[in-house]
């Protein structure tokens, strides 16, 4: 049996304690003992706090917390070597910007699985727990009520005197159930034009002694057909792509027919693991 020393057990009840209290308010989780670093979680009123980190120090007037993993991080790409390692020092941020929170840098030994890309980003799952901070609950909130808001009755009804239904000026006439919406050549040319999210199973079109096709990957349905090509250009690190080759993937981008033929192409803005 191994017996711990009084100091171990001291930072275990302190742990257990501050894990175990409750936000009285709303208390943000910050990336370092500043109030002006960046917010990475807002623990809302009545949610359980981060527990107090047995390693970690801060200031006066601060605690660190512990944020266990495993978290979504973006890295660079330039921060990835050839054989997909990632860089130790590398900053892990929270979404895909240079100006994004910086969680956590990561150091050599780090478990990491790289699970979606993002432009000049990619997104990798790091298994590890992280420390941030929280600034001491003893200064006082600012509470603020928000307005009430109140609905008033939908009804088709028409108006009449002495009801409580104002009248509506130029109302917009309702489509009928099961009719089509009337739309113009420009409104149709910029629904189309949208991004919207598409699922499949990424497959390469390269294939061995066979002329090449207009796109090297595609999204393929359960059923192996082929229901669209990818541009992959806007993602820049497309040597990653390989790694996702026979799995089932969620895409976001425009799609757009392929000139001259009865295929779609969807040019792809981000790319991750379903």
């Amino acid at each position: 049996m191994t017996v711990k020393s009084p100091l171990a057990v001291l930072l275990c009840l302190l742990t257990a304690t501050l894990g175990a209290q409750t936000a009285q308010r709303a208390t943000p989780i910050h990336t370092a003992p500043e109030v002006t670093a960046p917010v990475v979680k807002l623990v809302k009123p009545g949610e359980d706090l981060p527990a107090a980190s047995p390693t970690g120090t801060a200031p006066a007037g601060w605690s660190a917390v512990v944020l266990p993993g495993p978290h979504e991080l973006f890295v660079r790409n330039s921060d990835i070597g050839k054989d997909l390692d990632i860089k130790p020092g590398s900053s892990l941020r929270a979404d895909p910007k240079s100006d994004a929170a910086e969680l956590t840098t990561f150091q050599a030994g780090d478990e990491a699985e790289i699970t979606g890309l993002r432009g000049r980003w990619t997104q990798i799952r790091l298994n590890r727990d992280v420390i941030a901070y929280v600034q001491g609950t003893s200064a006082p909130a600012v509470q603020r009520t928000a307005p009430v808001v109140t609905t008033a009755p939908v009804t088709d009804a028409p108006y009449s005197a002495g009801s409580n239904t104002s009248p509506v000026v130029n109302p917009t006439p309702r489509p009928a159930v099961g009719r089509p919406v009337d739309r113009t050549a420009s409104d149709r040319s910029s629904l189309a034009a949208l991004p919207r999210l598409f699922e499949g199973k990424l497959a390469s079109t390269r294939v061995p002694l066979r002329p090449r096709r207009p796109y090297d990957f595609a999204l393929e349905a359960e059923d192996g057909t082929r229901f669209a090509y990818l541009d992959l250009t806007k993602l820049l690190l497309t040597e990653q792509i390989e790694k996702y080759i026979d799995r089932t993937v969620v895409v976001y981008g425009v799609a757009r027919p392929v000139p001259d033929t009865k295929d779609i192409v969807i040019a792809v803005e981000s790319l991750q693991l379903r």
